[in-house]
This record gives C-alpha cells, structure tokens and sequence, in this order.
C-alpha cells in the first residue's frame, strides 16, 4: 500500500501510514477533524509519526490526543 494518494484518497482511522506518507491538507483535515481545531503538527509528532513502527491515522490522532493530555 506504499502507493497511497495522501493528496486524495478518503483517509479513516484504519488507514495505515505508508512509506510514503505526507502532511498535506487532506491529513490535516482528517486530523482536525479527529483531535478538534486545536489539532497542528509538532516536531514531537512527526518524529513518531515517522519512526518506522506500523501505525494507522488513528493510532496518530490518539497518539496526539494523549499528548495534549500530558500538558
């Protein structure tokens, strides 16, 4: 699945995040979507998001939700 259109196919929860992946405005508004308008893209996040462990957008959106907690 290292061909996903970040740009344009539908994004749910169960989307795994590819070799491929990109912040773009379709992500974004998945993840605002899922966390609220407080939602942005940190450092922090991209590391993990990144890492190379297998992962879906809502394993991202959760992972940024319980960082928001700990502040």
């Amino acid at each position: 699945m290292s061909d996903f259109d970040w740009h344009r196919e539908p994004i749910t929860a169960e989307t795994p995040v590819t070799g491929n992946y990109r912040n773009t405005q379709n992500v974004r508004r998945f993840l605002t979507a899922s966390c609220g308008p407080a939602f942005k893209f940190d450092r922090e996040l991209m590391a993990w998001i990144n890492n190379g462990e297998p992962k879906t957008m809502g394993d991202v959106a959760a992972q940024w939700r319980q960082r928001q907690q700990g502040q």
